[in-house]
């Protein structure tokens, strides 16, 4: 026999917003997890380029995930870093 485990107030909480969020898109089934825009950015200037970069790089310090962009393993930020990382890549 499995165990459920009862959903903490956090977790209904969250799930709360994830329907609430479902119900104002027709396109949706019950929730919806991610928002469904975008607002491109031309890639114009280095200057553009690195501040994408450098927001990319962050988002996991930003979640709480890890406490420096090159933490993240599956972070590009590794290697600008200097260091040996997963992916490979092309630098810009």
């Amino acid at each position: 026999m499995t165990k459920v485990r009862a959903a903490s107030s956090h977790q209904r909480g969250v799930l709360w917003m994830f329907e609430r969020a479902g119900k104002k898109n027709i396109r949706n089934g019950a929730f919806q997890l991610w928002q469904q825009h975008n607002h491109p950015v031309e890639l114009s200037t280095n200057e553009i380029i690195d501040q994408r970069l450098d927001y990319v790089h962050n988002n996991p310090v930003e979640a709480g995930f890890v406490y420096k962009p090159e933490d993240w393993v599956w972070s590009s930020a590794r290697q600008y870093a200097g260091e040996i990382g997963e992916l490979d890549i092309s630098y810009v």
